[in-house]
């Protein structure tokens, strides 16, 4: 006899499609043969995709996403690197307060950040808006992120393998690229796809801080007045949306990979 399902189990469901529900409904959208999003559905196309490709435009913006992302990326995990070490591995005077204050993009809301970002730039460093501040920006926002997968990861190994490491007569630089470096190779590369993944995706910050090149999200912010453009956006958004959630998926297991339990008993 089958069980009846629990009413926690009902709740899951529904939410997870009141989450995820209008998210999955756009690719569905991007393959209807439409010039504009209607519904009910018209029939199955795939040429929405080819107008996107055929949009330089757009394509520009993707490109300029993709290398902000990647130079944020590279930029804030190798910031973060040195200062997660630091934080799990030394006691630093006033570590605390310390690890609080970088942590603290995460909690002020982006606008915030935004215009205090373009105050300090456009009155006090008197720099022209470009990618460069649109990149200045996203590293302030994924330096926390990054440190947050990395400590948990320095966190996750048997310290007395550095202990070891220096016994042997190591110094501490050959002890971290020798010892430290391949174990938290796992958090690192999550690092760098999780920093990616925020960079490419930011819209708050792009929009207040960028100049005459777009990142790909205020592209199309900027597409949504005209109604028949919107078909390929959203077959860009669905593609994006693959992509994101493929990177998402392997930064996760990336980050638990062969962390072991230090629990008496667990694998």
């Amino acid at each position: 006899m089958m069980r009846k399902p629990s009413a926690l189990f009902i709740y899951a469901i529904g939410f997870m499609i009141f989450l995820y529900g209008p998210v999955l409904l756009m690719p569905v959208v991007s393959l209807n043969d439409s010039t504009f999003a209607t519904s009910p559905l018209k029939g199955f196309t795939t040429r929405h995709y080819g107008d996107m490709l055929a949009n330089t435009s757009m394509i520009l913006s993707l490109k300029n996403s993709l290398i902000v992302g990647t130079l944020v990326s590279l930029i804030a995990t190798a910031i973060g690197l040195p200062a997660a070490i630091a934080l799990t591995r030394y006691r630093i005077p006033g570590g605390g307060p310390v690890l609080g204050a970088m942590m603290l993009p995460l909690v002020i809301p982006s606008i915030v950040i935004a215009v205090a970002l373009l105050a300090i730039i456009l009155r006090f460093l008197h720099l022209d808006l470009s990618l460069w501040t649109v990149g200045a920006g996203h590293i302030l926002l994924c330096i926390p992120f990054s440190m947050t997968v990395l400590m948990s990861r320095l966190e996750g190994f048997d310290k007395s393998l550095e202990e070891a490491s220096r016994d042997l007569g190591e110094n501490a630089w050959m002890t971290f690229v020798r010892v430290t470096l391949p174990l938290a190779a796992p958090g690192v590369i999550s690092s760098l796809l999780l920093c990616f993944i925020i960079s490419f995706d930011e819209f708050v910050i792009a929009f207040f801080l960028t100049g005459t090149e777009n990142t790909l999200p205020v592209y199309l912010f900027s597409q949504l007045r005209f109604p028949n453009k919107l078909p390929g956006t959203l077959a860009l958004g669905s593609a994006i949306l693959a992509g994101s959630a493929i990177l998402v998926v392997a930064a996760e297991m990336l980050r638990k990979l062969g962390v072991q339990s230090t629990k008496p008993g667990e694998l």
